[in-house]
């Protein structure tokens, strides 16, 4: 089900405020809105709210026995680029970037958010579709760069349907099937170099050592032989 709203503040925080208010939210309803003017990234970030792009929430209720809940942040990136590769077709350059991050062509095409609100995990997700915004110091990228623009409930129906399979394999094969899917999409090899900027401004330089299979944390390895493992943060 998909409930499709012209302007919000936020579709992240109007299904919180749902929640709170003891109305609930079923997991598989997305809400979308044609324009947010409150829409968050990452770390506090704003999210770019150009017309034509897709801005949408949906919940995951929480089961005994389900995966790290933080490890749908994999769930939710592999679902935009199940729905953005339909949309691209064979030969498009889309890779992913730990920790959510989908790439085309090297620029960043999406930003997704994870939330717990009363057992709910809210996970929002904005693609860019018609347009890329401008950020200082980062590549960024739409689907209009390569291909012709679906209309955001088009694409709300793609993503729905992408995020729905990718959540059912996680619940059934557990989260190192979902990681591998991850990893072979992604930019990252053993050994590359990798600079982490963590939320505090630290830098921390190492090589790619993979992800943990308990909860997809990036194993950085140090120049001094020792692993760190990180589990939120930027990479260069």
């Amino acid at each position: 089900m998909i409930t499709l709203l012209d302007e919000t503040g936020s579709t992240n925080a109007d299904i919180a405020a749902a929640i709170r208010r003891g109305e609930g939210w079923a997991e598989g309803h997305w809400l979308v809105a044609r324009r947010q003017t409150a829409g968050r990234g990452r770390q506090g970030r704003q999210w770019f709210d150009g017309a034509g792009n897709f801005m949408g929430s949906s919940v995951v209720i929480l089961r005994p026995g389900d995966p790290p809940p933080a490890s749908l942040s994999f769930v939710a990136a592999l679902a935009v680029h199940d729905a953005a590769a339909a949309q691209v077709g064979e030969g498009a350059a889309l890779a992913l970037k730990w920790p959510n991050d989908v790439l085309l062509d090297g620029g960043k095409l999406s930003g997704i958010l994870l939330e717990m609100v009363q057992g709910r995990i809210i996970i929002g997700i904005g693609v860019n579709l018609a347009h890329a915004p401008q950020v200082p110091e980062r590549r960024t990228a739409a689907l209009a760069d390569v291909t012709a623009t679906p209309a955001p409930e088009e694409f709300a129906a793609r993503l729905a349907a992408c995020f729905a399979e990718r959540l059912a394999a996680w619940r059934t094969f557990g989260l190192a099937p979902i990681l591998s899917a991850f990893l072979l999409r992604s930019i990252h090899a053993p050994g590359t170099p990798v600079t982490v900027h963590d939320s505090d401004g630290a830098r921390i330089t190492g090589t790619f050592a993979g992800l943990d299979e308990a909860d997809g944390a990036l194993r950085l390895r140090l120049a001094d032989g020792r692993e760190r493992a990180i589990r939120a943060g930027d990479l260069s």
